[in-house]
This record gives structure tokens, sequence and C-alpha cells, in this order.
């Protein structure tokens, strides 16, 4: 998880702000490419903290993607995460990345996010999968996002 450093809590993070925000978005793009809608927003809203964290506000990157990036911070540091000109391209991004996956022709147009949530954490997308799982699962739960 990318923002997991911040702990904010969900009082800090207006997620159903967020979600109403990208709904249009991620709807749009669960219905080009067979991806759960639930499954998008999920993962956006927590590798992203709701778009709070730096790596969403400053490189438009809400899911996490490593990836060449321009900005250094104060410090002289590169960020290990991909930069995009806008959040929009994080999005389709992330979309690509998954429909290139190879459990993507099986799992497309299915609509249980747990099938997709434990897809996508085998092909490596957390550094902990367990964890990452249940968070998302969580959040989609937590949210009504199916």
């Amino acid at each position: 998880m990318v923002c997991g450093a911040q702990r904010l809590s969900a009082q800090q993070l207006d997620i159903p702000t967020y979600i109403k925000d990208h709904k249009t978005l991620v709807t749009i793009l669960s219905e080009t490419y067979g991806i759960p809608y639930s499954v998008i927003m999920g993962v956006a809203i927590v590798e992203s903290s709701a778009g709070t964290c730096d790596i969403a506000k400053v490189l438009n990157n809400h899911f996490g993607m490593a990836g060449k990036n321009e900005f250094v911070n104060r410090f002289g540091h590169k960020s290990r995460y991909k930069q995009y000109d806008n959040e929009i391209e994080s999005f389709i991004d992330f979309c690509l990345l998954v429909s290139s996956k190879k459990f993507y022709p099986k799992m497309k147009g299915k609509k249980d996010p747990r099938l997709w949530v434990l897809a996508l954490s085998h092909t490596g997308y957390s550094e902990e999968p367990e964890t990452w799982e249940q968070k998302i699962m969580h959040t989609i739960r937590a949210n009504h996002l199916n």
C-alpha cells in the first residue's frame, strides 16, 4: 500500500467525495475493460488514501504504479512511483495493467470483486498481498461499492 504511512482515519478521508468525483470515470473504465467498478474504485481509494496522499496529489498516481517521474523533493530524492499528467491517465494505466495480466481473459466481465482482488494480488501487485486483499475488500464492503 503506497500511502499507508499516512495512517489517516476514515474521518480524515473524504471517501464519499472521492467516490462521487471519480464515479463517471470509473464507470466508463469498468464498462470498457470489463473490470468491476468496485475493484477499480476500491484499489484507488486504498492506494491513494482517497486522493489525499502525496503520490496522488503530486504525481497524479492513484494506484501506486511504479515508474518514471520528473519530481524531485526538497531533499533531492526521486520517488519510485510513476508520474502522470493527470489522474485520468493513472486510472487508464491501471486498467491497461490489469488487462495485460494472464488472468484477465478468464476474468473479464465477471462481477465478483473477491476473485479479481485475489487474482491481482497473486500477480505481485502488492508487497503485502494478504493485508492488501483485506484492505481492498473492506473498502469495497464499507463503501457499498458492489
